[in-house]
């Protein structure tokens, strides 16, 4: 009896163990971190990168017309460390979430106020700070996990086959 009532207390000790151990797995879209001076303004960006994983991203994964996080689990923000233009509009110095909304030929930029979310599931258009229009490109080669990228004088946003950027300047 003694032998059974060990036994069953070391399955369920293991059973017990499995979720934490599940747990601690690596993310499959790992947090990462880009900082750099744009258009003459520290920028700091804090996102989660995907991997296309041989799916297609633009148009499907990732639907056209539809305000996407842009990038994985909580929204993406940036931070400027003073007032900037993006795409000629006034944004104040501070932390925003930035969305967008892709489509084939244009895609809207949005910084909005609520950058402490998951996602865009509480998403609202109201707290909008700023919404602008860029138009994509093609990559000149093929991206399989989402980066964003602060570049001379634009943030640039690159996956599968799409490249976006948009305009900063202080």
């Amino acid at each position: 009896m003694r032998k059974l009532s060990f036994l069953l207390i070391a399955v369920a000790a293991c059973f017990l163990t499995l979720p934490s151990a599940a747990q601690t797995k690596q993310r499959t879209s790992p947090k990462a971190e880009a900082s750099g001076t744009v258009g003459g303004a520290k920028v700091d960006i804090v996102y989660c990168r995907p991997s296309a994983d041989k799916r297609k991203i633009m148009g499907d994964l990732v639907p056209y017309g539809k305000v996407w996080r842009t990038g994985a689990n909580a929204a993406t923000t940036i931070e400027f460390d003073k007032s900037v233009e993006i795409e000629g509009k006034t944004v104040s110095a501070g932390k925003y979430a930035l969305f967008t909304i892709p489509d084939e030929n244009e895609w809207t930029i949005i910084l909005n106020e609520d950058f402490n979310q998951q996602g865009a599931y509480n998403y609202d258009e109201k707290k909008d700070v700023i919404r602008v229009n860029v138009k994509p490109k093609k990559t000149k080669e093929y991206v399989e996990t989402f980066t964003i990228t602060p570049e001379k004088d634009k943030v640039t946003l690159k996956w599968e086959n799409t490249e976006v950027g948009f305009k900063v300047k202080a």
